[in-house]
């Protein structure tokens, strides 16, 4: 299978006063093209660290990241802003969409800095990749005029847009409810299904048992790396949870 991202003994190291905190202790871990991820931690384990790192939002002390075949720690903050963008798809716990903005707008904005597409294709592509988290009737509705889960299909449709090598998400179902959450589960895992690597990171352990691998951190490092053999069916958890009403 192909490598999409490989972490060689990264170390991560913060001055804090007269104190160096080791946020990451020499993680090491491949990732391969179709899998789905989940990164396990609780608060300090690193797990915020490692996703920035992921990201390309920091660089790390030491160690090499190659993301897609690219070594990523030797480049400057603008080639990395370029590689995040061509090779990541973000989806966060808060959506980060942009208020009173539709949601092709919002799931255009990746695409504006890829001098490869015009307006018309950004259009298109957006339309496609709402259409493909089940959207294709809130094209034009804005965030405030949305569900939370919406706003969250939206980000994933953001996410999807440019096509990236790795889907990152960062605790994408911290802020919805129950329900809401398994039917993002349910869209992560069809994504999956269709052949798309993606990182889910968050601290919930219950959610582990819907990807098709875990790692957990502690203290900054890999304390275990498991690959689960019998994936539960989030359609199936849905299936079972009662119809809330407003």
């Amino acid at each position: 299978m192909k490598e999409v991202i490989r972490l060689d003994h990264i170390c991560r190291d913060f001055q804090v006063g007269e104190e160096t905190v080791h946020a990451l202790r020499h993680v090491s871990f491949t990732i391969t093209e179709g899998e789905f991820v989940t990164i396990m931690g609780t608060s300090g384990s690193g797990k915020s660290t490692l996703l920035n790192t992921l990201g390309c939002l920091d660089t790390p002390s030491s160690g090499e990241y190659y993301l897609d075949g690219v070594s990523v720690r030797t480049m400057n903050k603008d080639e990395r802003a370029t590689l995040r963008n061509r090779k990541i798809g973000f989806v966060f716990q808060n959506y980060n969409l942009l208020a009173k903005t539709t949601a092709i707008e919002n799931v255009e904005l990746p695409l504006l800095y890829n001098p490869a597409y015009n307006a018309a294709q950004r259009r298109e592509m957006a339309i496609e990749a709402l259409k493909a988290v089940g959207l294709g009737d809130r094209l034009l509705h804005k965030s405030n005029q949305m569900s939370g889960g919406q706003m969250q299909r939206v980000a994933i449709a953001r996410a999807l847009v440019n096509n990236p090598a790795v889907i990152l998400a960062d605790e994408a179902t911290g802020n919805l409810d129950t329900r809401t959450s398994f039917e993002v589960l349910v869209l992560f895992q069809r994504l999956h299904a269709e052949g798309k690597t993606l990182i889910f990171v968050t601290h919930n352990p219950e959610l582990s048992a819907y990807s098709s691998r875990t790692i957990t951190l502690r203290d900054g490092r890999v304390i275990s790396d498991t690959r689960n053999e019998q994936i539960q069916d989030a359609s199936e958890a849905l299936k079972n949870l009662p119809v809330q009403n407003d």
